[in-house]
């Protein structure tokens, strides 16, 4: 199955996961960073059915295309 919300079509996204070693200090300085890794992001899918054009389908949507109200779950 494809990680995509049928509805708005959000899919994964890549971002980087950002190692720092050492203590967060009180004068503001910052640790230090030790490594950059890629990883996915992925939408929160949930499977509903809806009613398509007279026929009742399960699709997978994002929950804020779910909270929005934009569609109508049964």
């Amino acid at each position: 199955m494809s990680k995509v919300c049928q509805i708005c079509g959000k899919g994964p996204v890549v971002s980087l996961s950002v190692a720092r070693r050492g203590r967060k200090l009180r004068s503001g300085k910052e640790r230090y960073i030790t490594g950059k890794t890629k990883r996915r992001q992925l939408p929160n899918l949930h499977r509903v059915k809806l009613n398509l054009n007279g026929t009742i389908k399960r699709v997978r949507i994002c929950t804020s295309c779910l909270t929005s109200k934009a569609v109508k779950a049964i």
